[in-house]
């Protein structure tokens, strides 16, 4: 004799009366409906997937990119390849005016990266510039300039993010560049994300003259904005510059000749023959497009991320760049 537990946890064929069968049917397809309907809603309510940045890029038009300026791009040549730079005249008009200068004269080729200071910036310049009888001439530029930490906020594109800053009360884009501004002073400036590059100085606000330049290559410094002068960013080669071996002495400088990078040239891309450019176009951030591009970096869709951010801090925000396509 079989247990209540055998019985209960026994399938049992149990013989249907004349309509019970039918009736079962029915009572089946309605749960099946039900479900499927529900299952429909509840598909029907959810989001639609967003766009990856990549397919953002891949709808973009010809005319939500534009081209680098050849007066204001300089071509950085080291042993290891060229790297490519946009100086900012709308927020530092007096330092790229000097740096335009001192490439003229060739001020830089010969020069070397003196320190490279991990997570920090690499650096580069004249070895001897504390040696007034060894310091390379500036020639036609000059020894000091006005600070330009900031500039007025009036009149300036500005595409700002949705979210929030830590050091500032408002951050966003100017024509390509990570920036930030506050209404109450109505100041705007330039901020320290990574492939940014400054302007080096002394302890006096006016000791800077571009004769002396540094990139970020980690985490952003943001505690240098409204400090020093940022004058441009790197667009191309930042492997270059990133990757070089860490400098050992005080500072991060390099303690022997033999262990700085040589810069074999800088010049400007205006006085470079049009087969030997760099034919670059950046994104414009003051288009639809980059607003989709901020959304895809907020909220990612690829398939590898099951937990979107919902937020998005400036220096993480990509600038794309591409090839341009020239007949020559």
């Amino acid at each position: 004799m079989r247990s209540e537990q055998a019985i209960c946890e026994t399938p049992q064929r149990q013989r249907l009366r004349p309509g019970q069968w039918q009736a079962g049917v029915l009572l089946t397809l309605t749960i099946s409906l039900g479900m499927s309907l529900a299952v429909t809603a509840v598909a029907a309510d959810a989001p639609a997937k967003k766009p990856t940045m990549q397919q953002v890029l891949d709808a973009s038009k010809a005319s939500d990119w534009r081209p680098l300026d050849a007066d204001n791009t300089l071509y950085m040549e080291l042993p290891g390849g060229r790297v490519v730079i946009e100086l900012n005249k709308d927020f530092a008009p007096l330092h790229a005016a000097n740096i335009r200068t001192l490439v003229k004269q060739k001020y830089f080729d010969g020069l070397a990266v003196l320190r490279v200071v991990d997570n920090f910036v690499t650096q580069w310049g004249d070895p001897n510039a504390e040696d007034e009888g060894k310091a390379r001439s500036l020639g036609k530029a000059k020894a000091s300039l006005a600070p330009e930490f900031s500039r007025p906020a009036k009149d300036l594109a500005f595409t700002p993010l949705p979210d929030g800053d830590v050091y500032a009360p408002e951050v966003g884009f100017s024509n390509g560049f990570p920036a930030a501004r506050d209404p109450k002073t109505g100041q705007a400036w330039l901020t320290h994300c990574y492939g940014m590059v400054g302007a080096g100085r002394g302890n006096e606000a006016e000791s800077g003259s571009g004769a002396e330049l540094y990139v970020v290559i980690g985490q952003a410094p943001r505690q240098l904005d409204l400090n020093i002068a940022t004058v441009g960013r790197v667009v191309q080669g930042m492997e270059l510059l990133a990757a070089l071996p860490r400098g050992n002495g005080p500072g991060g400088f390099y303690e022997n000749d033999q262990e700085k990078l040589p810069i074999t040239s800088i010049r400007l891309a205006a006085d470079v023959a049009q087969k030997d450019r760099s034919h670059l176009q950046i994104l414009r951030t003051d288009t639809p497009t980059f607003t989709a591009l901020v959304e895809s970096r907020r909220n990612r869709s690829d398939d590898w991320y099951l937990k979107p951010a919902g937020k998005i801090g400036l220096c993480n925000v990509p600038i794309p760049v591409r090839e341009q396509k020239v007949d020559m």
